[in-house]
């Protein structure tokens, strides 16, 4: 069984809580999760920013954070935090849809949560990989995760060091 709880706390955005609440179960589902408990928050960038400055010492926003809080055999708890303000200014950039950006950043958050990483180039290309296949279930295919455009890798660093520091 999954909970998965959407918090939207910001108005820049119009979302659609569905979707992302089946990608999140999509996910999970197929990467082997029996039991889930998942919160998802929307946020503007000065709360990402405050949450990126607390947690990883970086003082800018981020475009999606990622908790491990607990972990068992087949079972997870977690948080995923995305800017809507970021998907709303970098989909401008990358001309698709802001809802599409956010739909990724949930995608990129879900996949840290069930053990996915990208610090490395092969683990970076296995985890691209796994970020395409479930925007394809969507219809989609992101230009911001092209491998010549690859402008989640910093970012995507950052979170995974942080939930290596919240795993121990």
């Amino acid at each position: 069984m999954f909970t998965i709880d959407i918090n939207n706390k910001q108005d820049r955005l119009t979302i659609d809580p569905d979707r992302l609440t089946r990608a999140l179960e999509m996910i999970l589902r197929e990467e082997g999760v029996e039991a889930a408990a998942i919160s998802l928050a929307i946020v503007d960038d000065p709360t990402i920013q405050d949450l990126n400055r607390r947690f990883l010492d970086h003082d800018e926003p981020t475009d999606v954070l990622s908790f491990v809080l607990d972990e068992e055999a087949g079972r997870l708890e977690g948080d995923v935090i995305v800017s809507a303000d970021t998907a709303a200014r970098t989909a401008a950039q990358l001309q698709w849809s802001a809802g599409d950006e956010l739909l990724l950043y949930t995608v990129h958050g879900a996949l840290h949560l069930v053990g996915y990483d990208d610090l490395d180039p092969d683990s970076r290309g296995e985890m691209r990989e796994r970020e395409r296949h479930y925007l394809a279930k969507f219809g989609l295919s992101s230009p911001s995760i092209d491998p010549e455009n690859d402008r989640l890798a910093s970012s995507s660093k950052e979170t995974s060091e942080l939930l290596l520091s919240h795993e121990g």
